[in-house]
C-alpha cells in the first residue's frame, strides 16, 4: 500500500458522509463526524513528503477532484444551516410580536405640538 492510500480513504469517507441523508435531526452528529475525519485527513496531508511516484500522482489527482465535490457539498450544508438559523430567528421575532404586539409602536397620544416658531 502506498503512502497516499490512507489519504484517499479518508477523503472517500468524508465524501460518503456528505452524500448521506442529512436532516436537521442528525446534522450535529454528521458535523461532529466530519470534524474528526477532516482532522485525521489534515494529519495525513501534513505527513506527506515528496518525491511522489506516478501512482501516487494519480491518486493525488483523484483526491483533488473529490475535494472539489466535498467543498461544494460542505458549502451547501453551511447554506442550509444558515437558512434554518434565519428561519428560527424570524420565528422568534414573530412569536415576540404575537406575545406583545405593541412593543414597537410609538404613539404621540396626549402630546401637544406647537407649530409656531
Amino acid at each position: 500500500m502506498n503512502r497516499l492510500q490512507a489519504l484517499y480513504q479518508q477523503t472517500e469517507n468524508i465524501e460518503k458522509l456528505l452524500t448521506s441523508r442529512i436532516s436537521s435531526a442528525n446534522r450535529q452528529e454528521i458535523i461532529d463526524q466530519l470534524n474528526v475525519l477532516i482532522e485525521k485527513r489534515s494529519e495525513l496531508t501534513f505527513s506527506m513528503k515528496p518525491p511522489y511516484t506516478e501512482e501516487e500522482m494519480n491518486i493525488g489527482k483523484q483526491v483533488l477532484s473529490m475535494n472539489e465535490a466535498i467543498e461544494k457539498k460542505m458549502e451547501q450544508l453551511f447554506a442550509d444551516l444558515k437558512m434554518e438559523m434565519k428561519q428560527i430567528q424570524q420565528q422568534k421575532k414573530s412569536n415576540q410580536s404575537y406575545i406583545n404586539p405593541y412593543k414597537h409602536v410609538q404613539t404621540m397620544d396626549g402630546m401637544y405640538m406647537d407649530k409656531k416658531k
